[in-house]
């Protein structure tokens, strides 16, 4: 049998380091690459707005509203789809969600109106609502407390990664397909990066194990190590049933917080092929180089936090600094909006903050609720959340409407993440840290 050591030298039962390097090693590949995608379908809007806007005489305000949708539908559906995912299994869940948005998303090419635009938005966000959320759920089952960081900073990496590949990749496509076989630039983006999700969730039908009891892989003594260090933290958990989430006030600190890490991540998503382009950057493909920067500064700083946060064994300063960091980014980029320097510098420290800030907040909830309720209590927070992910296109494509500028919108995003990083604080200590 394999022990685990605490920080006062105690040992206990638990997996050996070589199990859950096999673990990730089976398991990260693919999840990592399919949140690359998912994460896609976040940021080709963003720059599908540089030509679809013109062609199609959208607003900003529109262009906020269907933006947003998205996760009017993913907040709506997120709790029901986790619930499914416990009843029929992640495997088959998980990539009866892929084939389906992988199908919506290449849909949208076919956008010729408004109301397909917000149609298609809300489709789309209903089919993905149980995609992060699922997976979460899936990775809890799998590692203990003490190295959920780096493993969720390892999936969560997909976010900055899908803006390094998908920054360039979609200013390339822009420009280069550009009326090629009678389809804009735009229309080929979402044909060419939704396709490879209804492969990927074929793949994901034929490999991803349900459980690791049910992984031929590991050897019995390695499922006994697992089974016992996971159910002695399941010892400790407050949370146990749907009612106790919806009495317990720290799930709603948790919401409110996370309220807080979807503004700033959205933020950066939507807006900033934008932002970057009112500061004076007009080639497609210049934009898509350096709006991949924000997210390979992020890359390297999540992984490092993750890493820190696991090693420190502390969970709360490494959430509230990154959100810090978003809210001065934008303040920043608020500042001197078609200013090319500041602008960058601004997304760049934004970025950081909320590439690092999205993985060390899902830290947090499974220090309160058991496995019984990790399914329904993680997607009621990221449905909430999705709240934010709203509001933040919908509220600056409205400023920029009315005011022609987003720096009113940057300065009220960036006072309400500060806050969030207060809010982080708020949490015990003695609970969120891992033993």
């Amino acid at each position: 049998m394999s022990t685990t050591t605490t920080l006062d030298g105690a040992a206990l039962p638990g997996a050996s380091d070589r199990t859950y390097t096999r673990i990730a090693w089976r398991l990260m590949p693919l999840l990592l690459v399919c949140y690359v995608f998912a994460h896609l379908d976040r940021i080709n809007i963003g720059f599908a707005k540089l030509q679809m806007s013109g062609d199609l005489h959208f607003s900003d305000t529109v262009y906020g509203l269907g933006a947003g949708l998205f996760f009017v539908a993913y907040a709506l559906f997120g709790v029901p789809s986790n619930l499914m995912l416990e009843r029929i299994g992640p495997r088959r869940w998980i990539a009866f969600l892929m084939v389906t948005w992988g199908l919506l998303s290449t849909s949208m090419l076919l956008i010729e109106s408004a109301s397909a635009f917000y149609t298609l938005r809300l489709l789309l966000g209903v089919a993905e609502a149980g995609f992060f959320p699922g997976i979460l759920v899936y990775i809890n089952r799998w590692f203990p407390a003490r190295r959920r960081a780096q493993i969720t900073a390892l999936f969560a990496i997909a976010v900055p990664m899908a803006g390094v590949i998908g920054g360039p990749l979609s200013g390339w496509i822009l420009e280069g397909f550009h009326d090629f076989a009678g389809l804009r630039g735009w229309q080929w983006m979402f044909l060419i990066e939704g396709l490879p999700v209804v492969l990927l969730g074929l793949v994901v039908w034929c490999s991803l194990p349900e459980s690791f009891e049910r992984a031929a892989w590991l050897s019995e003594e390695q499922k006994t190590g697992l089974r016992e260090e996971l159910h002695g933290e399941e010892q400790r958990k407050a949370i146990t049933s749907f009612a106790g989430i919806l009495r317990n006030g720290h799930v709603w600190l948790l919401v409110a917080i996370y309220f807080a890490v979807m503004l700033a991540v959205n933020t950066i998503a939507f807006w900033a092929p934008s932002l970057i382009h009112s500061a004076g950057i007009g080639s497609d493909s210049r934009i898509g180089l350096l709006s991949a920067l924000p997210y390979l500064a992020g890359c390297v700083f999540m992984i490092a936090l993750g890493r820190s946060s696991d090693l420190r064994r502390e969970r709360r300063w490494h959430l509230a600094v990154p959100l810090l960091m978003s809210a001065i980014g934008l303040t920043l980029a608020a500042v001197a909006p078609t200013d090319a320097l500041p602008v960058m510098a601004g997304l760049i420290v934004a970025g950081m903050g909320a590439s690092a800030a999205l993985p060390m907040f899902w830290q947090l909830p499974p220090a309160f609720l058991g496995a019984r309720a990790q399914a329904a209590g993680i997607a009621l927070i990221s449905s909430f959340g999705s709240v934010a992910a709203f509001l933040a296109p919908y509220l600056i494509g409205w400023m920029r409407d009315t005011t022609q500028s987003a720096s009113l919108a940057l300065y009220l995003l960036a006072f309400l993440i500060a806050l969030g990083a207060a809010l982080v604080l708020r949490t015990p200590a003695a609970v969120v840290n891992p033993r």
